[in-house]
């Protein structure tokens, strides 16, 4: 399949090349940027010399549809929405990484994005592409979803789905490396203020928020809110996710293992670890693998779950990828045996 990238020069769309370069089933035809127009992509991008021989082009959506049978889109939230229309309006397939159209509610992108959203109809018409979760999209304007989002409801879902714990009780505690923020620079990424230190942001208001809520509630439409922290890490790359649910019976540890083994066993990305054995970042950076851990507390009936995933990997371009072979009809690993990068 010939796919273009607009976008390319942020950190997902700069992993989607590097995910797309050795898909045995994918060529990039044509790469797109407004900052850096006319440069080639290995002067911007030295890293990419010898694999990559393309120029920055800009963004022509009637020459991309004669040049590409689909679109990547790796631009900032607001951007997307801009640019998509042609694209939508032709029926042209796009996968979307940014968050312009993962929110259905009408208001809800507004409230959280603080910006004017996509086309309603759009929104209706976007397939929310929670990958490890379905096997053959419902439209041709797919929505990845958040790398937060993508954790958390990894974490939640055996239990959500098969409503094992008390509807009120959701605690989220999620930690990013700094490139989850983008390349832009801010304070708060600024090497004297993150290096060896740890920062809380955006509490309580996290625009994740709304679109792990809409997931929940497909699956359980009981479940009213959740709590949900998000801090930034002195680390490059990486989310590392603690959940927290009360079950609404007595369980073992083992009993609780069992359901997070059997409800993931079919799902190739998604790898349980043993029992009293907890995933730690360095094990999937690099690669497309979540990993989790369960325990249970005998005392105090609470279920804790530990999540791990790279953010620019499974929490936005590898999951893209995973995204195009659901709709190209490929194996959903196609691509995507990547051995993660340790030490």
């Amino acid at each position: 399949m010939k796919v273009s990238i607009i976008g390319v020069t942020g950190y997902s769309g700069i992993e989607l090349v590097r995910l797309l370069l050795q898909h045995p089933k994918v060529d990039i035809v044509s790469i797109h940027s407004h900052s850096q127009i006319g440069k080639d992509i290995d002067e911007y991008l030295p890293h990419l010399k010898q694999l990559l021989d393309l120029p920055l082009e800009p963004i022509d959506s009637t020459k991309i549809m004669e040049r590409a049978e689909l679109v990547f889109f790796a631009t900032p939230s607001g951007i997307s929405k801009e640019i998509a229309t042609a694209f939508v309006e032709a029926d042209f397939p796009i996968i979307d990484l940014s968050g312009d159209f993962r929110l259905k509610a009408d208001g809800q992108y507004e409230k959280w994005y603080k910006n004017s959203s996509a086309p309603f109809d759009f929104l209706q018409n976007a397939h929310y592409g929670l990958a490890d979760f379905y096997p053959e999209p419902s439209s041709k304007l797919i929505a990845n979803p958040g790398c937060y989002a993508t954790g958390s409801l990894l974490s939640l879902a055996p239990l959500v789905t098969q409503k094992l714990i008390e509807t009120e009780s959701i605690i989220v505690d999620a930690k990013s490396g700094l490139s989850g923020a983008g390349k832009n620079l801010s304070e708060s990424s600024h090497f004297v203020n993150s290096n060896e230190n740890m920062t809380l942001y955006k509490m309580n208001s996290h625009q994740h928020i709304p679109e792990i809520m809409q997931q929940l509630q497909r699956w359980d439409k009981k479940i009213p809110a959740i709590q949900f922290s998000t801090s930034l890490i002195p680390v490059t790359r990486g989310i590392f996710i603690t959940t927290y649910a009360r079950s609404k019976e007595k369980m073992t540890q083992s009993q609780l293992w069992d359901i997070y083994r059997e409800f993931y066993q079919e799902k190739p990305f998604v790898r349980v670890q043993n029992q009293n054995c907890y995933p730690n970042l360095r094990q999937v950076i690099g690669s497309n693998f979540c990993d989790i851990g369960v325990a249970y507390n005998e005392v105090t009936n609470m279920i804790t779950v530990v999540t791990v995933l790279d953010n620019l990997v499974k929490g936005a371009a590898g999951q893209a990828v995973h995204n195009l072979n659901h709709l190209a009809g490929w194996p959903e690993t196609t691509g995507l045996k990547l051995v993660p990068i340790y030490p």
